[in-house]
């Protein structure tokens, strides 16, 4: 899958998934725009792939204000000329617990990144391949947007809304030449998996378990099927939300 002479955006390109994607894509020869919230890890992100010979530029961006995703878009556009292909990677989780415990300020935040923030991206990312007459876009869902998980009701409504938009918009821009599908990552061994299982031991052995293929997902694995889904060998592959989770969803 080579991307030479493309130019990629991912966001949450500061850690875990979206790093893994940003020089996955970088390695395939695009122009890469690294997109986080954190601008020190964005910069250094960003600073590790052009040390490595790569051509990358570092975005501070809140998806959860569209001024600022507005802004990713046209620096991405005024540094590389273009947009070939986009990675809506940001994302939030929120602490497990039962609905009747729930917090709002948690569903409202984790529904402004996750389901918001990936429909203002692709908004101002299609304002730019509608222009071009081609582009495709990759928006993170998850299994849990497939599936129900107890104790997790805001951030799995969030990755079910991820598979509707990424559906209705890629009817909308088949026909443009634009491409949109969805990845839906299993539980994958990030920072984001640490923070809501901090213990990282029982909670942890209870969820591979769960796993038949028996380990957590590396960012590299699902990286590798983002740049598939971007490449001319999905170029039939409209509106899909392709699972990669070790086979969680398949009992």
């Amino acid at each position: 899958m080579s991307f030479e002479n493309k130019v990629a955006l991912v966001t949450g390109a500061g850690s875990g998934i979206g790093f893994a994607t940003a020089k996955a894509f970088a390695e395939a020869g695009a122009q890469v725009a690294l997109a986080d919230i954190d601008a020190t890890g964005t910069r250094s992100a960003a600073e590790t792939l052009i040390a490595a010979g790569h051509k990358a530029l570092a975005v501070q961006c809140d998806v959860t204000n569209e001024a600022e995703v507005a802004s990713m878009v046209e620096q991405t556009i005024a540094a590389f000329g273009r947009l070939d292909a986009a990675f809506n990677n940001a994302g939030v989780q929120v602490p497990v617990v039962e609905t009747a415990d729930a917090k709002a300020a948690d569903f409202e935040r984790v529904n402004a990144v996750n389901c918001q923030g990936v429909w203002s991206c692709m908004k101002h990312e299609l304002r730019q391949m509608r222009t071009q007459g081609y582009g495709t876009i990759v928006n993170c869902s998850s299994q849990s947007g497939f599936v129900g998980i107890a104790g997790l009701g805001p951030y799995t409504g969030t990755k079910h809304a991820v598979i509707g938009l990424t559906k209705c918009a890629a009817l909308e821009y088949a026909p443009q030449g634009i491409r949109i599908n969805a990845i839906c990552p299993g539980p994958t061994d990030t920072p984001m998996v640490g923070r809501v299982r901090p213990d990282r031991g029982e909670a942890i052995d209870a969820l591979i378990r769960k796993i038949p293929i028996g380990r957590l997902g590396r960012p590299e694995e699902i990286a590798a099927a983002v740049l598939w889904l971007c490449s001319p060998g999905a170029s039939f592959v409209i509106g899909h939300a392709l699972v990669v989770d070790g086979g969680y969803i398949a009992h």
